[in-house]
């Protein structure tokens, strides 16, 4: 992918598979630093990329990113493919996951399409002890110049807020849009940081109602702004894609719900934000907090706050996400300046 030498997280699984030629010479083995990470105020952060990035790298952090997998799943469960919406067809050859966590979405994509080559990339190797063979997990920098050899049919990312600075994300999109086929789809699912409730369930004066404007605010002061799931949309056409298709969804909070598969999505968001929320915003109060930086102890009393809050069964709480999902023009193709929202049921 970059210029760097790709790392592959199981040569041995990989290397086993028709994709011997084309990947072998770019492999190295991870080197134990990468592994270990960086410690900071009790957890572990990668050490790929020279930029510090605000989200952990260790078990707590991937419990996180497999209720945020499932959160999805759950949501889109009615749908005969629950992974992702664009419209690609039943045998596409190359899909990538940016940002693929603990590989799950990946994984579970490669055993959809047997014979497609699906790659997960991110910045810290992935607790995985098997994957399908056509899985290649990698670890590597988007913001490198990518060297993939074959033109991707799909690009996914999801849940992805706070990664990469403005100049960043332009980057990621134009390097997208260079490595899909013509027809190729891009596909990204953000959630918002504000904590929402619709009734007066939830008190005026509840910290809950704090925790959104705050985190922005880290974000903002960070240059690492949290409202991706507004300005993925306007990114993306800005760097070329066509063909704009969206669906909003509302993530309860809790088993508040009454209507069945919304509770269930309650249960698993409840879980994602107990196992996720300290990840969310260590490094950002520790570096970015106001009027001055936190400390750890201040950021404990202040997630112990926020917990006590959350597991209130009386609080209807939920937050807003959004799926965006467009396509790269055919050669020739008319482009206009703004392509009209689709709205999916």
């Amino acid at each position: 992918m970059a210029k760097s030498p790709r790392i592959a997280v199981d040569t041995d699984i990989y290397l086993s598979t028709k994709y011997d030629d084309d990947w072998q010479s770019e492999t190295t083995s991870i080197g134990s630093s990468i592994y270990q990470g960086l410690m900071e105020n009790g957890r572990r952060y990668q050490t790929l990329s020279n930029k510090e990035y605000l989200i952990p790298s260790d078990e707590q952090a991937f419990e996180s990113y497999e209720a945020g997998h499932l959160l999805a799943m759950v949501l889109d469960s009615d749908r005969e493919n629950p992974l992702f919406r664009s419209p690609i067809g039943k045998n596409p050859k190359h899909i990538l996951d940016i940002g693929t966590g603990k590989g799950d979405w990946a994984i579970d994509v490669a055993d959809m399409f047997p014979n497609t080559t699906v790659r997960g990339v991110d910045l810290f190797p992935p607790p995985v002890t098997w994957m399908p063979p056509n899985c290649i997990l990698e670890v590597d920098n988007v913001l490198e110049e990518w060297t993939w050899r074959e033109p991707l049919d799909l690009i996914h990312m999801r849940i992805m807020i706070g990664s990469f600075d403005p100049a960043g994300w332009d980057r990621v999109y134009t390097s997208s849009f260079k490595s899909l086929r013509p027809g190729g789809w891009i596909e990204q699912l953000e959630g918002s940081p504000f904590i929402l409730c619709d009734d007066d369930s939830l008190p005026a004066d509840s910290i809950l109602r704090e925790w959104g404007s705050t985190m922005m605010g880290c974000g903002e002061r960070a240059g690492r702004s949290l409202d991706t799931m507004d300005t993925m949309r306007g990114a993306m056409e800005k760097a070329g894609f066509v063909d704009f298709q969206e669906k909003t969804y509302l993530w309860p909070i809790g088993p508040w719900a009454r209507d069945q598969k919304f509770k269930e999505a309650g249960v698993v968001n409840y879980h994602h934000w107990l196992s996720g929320m300290e990840g969310w915003c260590m490094w950002l109060l520790t570096h970015f907090g106001a009027p001055d930086p936190w400390s750890k102890d201040e950021v404990t009393v202040y997630l112990a706050k926020i917990r006590s809050e959350i597991k209130n069964p009386r609080y209807h709480l939920y937050q807003k996400a959004r799926r965006v999902w467009a396509r790269k023009p055919f050669p020739g193709e008319l482009t206009p300046e703004m392509t009209p929202i689709k709205e999916e049921a």
